[in-house]
């Protein structure tokens, strides 16, 4: 039998109001105990001051937000809450979003064109430690990118690594240590000074260079082996 104890407890930060009512209605109440649903990250953080409020176990929240996002709501969160998992149900698909998800320690991702089904399997698997990015990225890749010292990468070893290095120009180096970070492809052609154009030739020679599909791949493979850090 179900008890209070058990049921997982779980919070909603959305700006569309029926979009939590949804989610709201979605939530088994055998299984899981609703606290609270807030328009922002500024209202979700004030909910944490007021004293002898439950927390939750789930935050689950859109980064697109009015007031405070939802990176800057999950930053908040991992300094000083970081035991409580995030599970963010939004339209936004691009690398960047992934990697700044992925950096901010988010447990999971869902599109808010999910089935009614995909909520409570993700829900269920982030509670059990894992994580739940559906197709966009795989748990391979994102335990992959937290053990980075337990993995290979691309099968280079480190001397092929620092040959391939070496071998770049000075801005497709420049081009990786700003791709690392959660700087949007056309924010880092501002930062170099350069078209929009050029950062695409860099990336393409890059991710040719080192053997990676994707920024996501980028940032692991320059990690793991040492040519930035995060």
């Amino acid at each position: 039998m179900t008890t209070f104890q058990t049921k997982v407890k779980i919070a909603i930060a959305d700006d569309h109001t029926m979009f939590r009512r949804g989610i709201i209605k979605l939530l088994d109440t055998e299984r899981y105990e609703f606290l609270f649903d807030v328009s922002n990250g500024e209202q979700l953080i004030k909910k944490f001051d007021v004293p002898g409020n439950i927390t939750p176990d789930i935050v689950i929240m859109d980064l697109k937000m009015p007031v405070m996002n939802g990176y800057m709501a999950a930053s908040w969160l991992r300094e000083r809450y970081p035991d409580i998992k995030i599970l963010v149900v939004s339209m936004i698909e691009k690398e960047e979003t992934i990697f700044r998800m992925m950096k901010l320690g988010i447990k999971g991702y869902l599109s808010k064109e999910m089935e009614p089904d995909d909520l409570h399997e993700a829900i269920q698997t982030i509670m059990k430690g894992n994580f739940y990015y559906t197709d966009i990225i795989t748990n391979k890749l994102l335990h992959s990118i937290n053990n980075l010292n337990n993995i290979e990468v691309n099968g280079h070893d480190k001397h092929d690594v620092n040959i391939y290095w070496e071998q770049l120009n000075k801005g497709q180096k420049e081009f990786v240590r700003h791709a690392c970070t959660d700087l949007t492809y056309d924010e880092i052609a501002q930062k170099m000074f350069v078209s929009p154009k050029t950062i695409d030739g860099y990336r393409d020679a890059v991710f040719g260079r080192f053997n990676v599909k994707n920024r996501v791949g980028l940032v692991l493979f320059a990690i793991k082996n040492g040519l930035v850090s995060v």
